[in-house]
């Protein structure tokens, strides 16, 4: 029991060995939360890197999208335009708030949190910003984002979740307007000069994941 007097269930964890087609990952995300709100199946954090994409969520605006040169999909996530594809790691978030407390922001603050605590693991300093998702980087005299966040709540069973650039091509983020935010530019672990690799990161997840999720 942690300290808020609740008790967390256990969660599953899974890595993908290889590149995740989006529509497939969508597809399984919808049937395991489904089970999930049925008590049918654990909860899970599903660990996975995409082949070269664009997702637009609920708020995304058509001007956003400046060169469609990967597969465009529109997902039920909140937020706007991200690119996901190899190099960056996906972690998508099947919890059952039911469980665990009905507070959706509280939800969303819980995943800025597991990244920052991610990201300290390697000297890295995450920031949240006001009017802007997802975690940023200070790097002299501009801000860089390193990490999104889109989620989605049915039931109360969340799916969808974070992402973050371990070492992603970063030319490929320039087809679209990420998040909605122009006047800022995006950066990776790599990018900062850190040679991690994806299974480093895995691991980083997973301890930060547990200390403020619970194990």
């Amino acid at each position: 029991m942690l300290s808020d007097g609740l008790t967390r269930p256990t969660v599953e964890w899974r890595v993908a060995s290889q590149l995740t087609p989006y529509p497939d990952a969508v597809s399984f995300m919808e049937e395991r939360a489904a089970a999930i709100a049925e008590g049918n199946a654990p909860e899970l954090v599903w660990l996975v890197e995409h082949p070269p994409v664009y997702t637009a969520g609920t708020s995304a605006k058509d001007a956003d999208l400046l060169d469609a040169r990967f597969p465009v999909f529109r997902t039920g996530r909140g937020g706007q335009f991200t690119y996901h594809g190899p190099g960056q790691r996906v972690g998508y978030v099947m919890l059952n708030l039911k469980q665990r407390k009905e507070d959706v922001r509280a939800f969303v603050r819980d995943l800025e949190e597991w990244l920052i605590g991610t990201l300290a693991q390697f000297n890295v300093k995450g920031e949240r910003r006001n009017g802007r998702v997802g975690i940023w980087v200070v790097r002299g005299g501009r801000e860089d984002k390193i990490a999104a966040i889109g989620v989605r709540v049915r039931r109360w069973v969340t799916f969808h979740g974070v992402s973050i650039n371990v070492d992603p091509d970063l030319t490929h983020f320039s087809g679209i307007v990420p998040c909605g935010v122009s006047e800022h530019g995006v950066t990776s672990l790599h990018d900062l000069g850190l040679s991690v690799s994806m299974a480093d990161v895995d691991v980083a997840m997973q301890k930060s994941f547990a200390h403020v999720f619970g194990p």
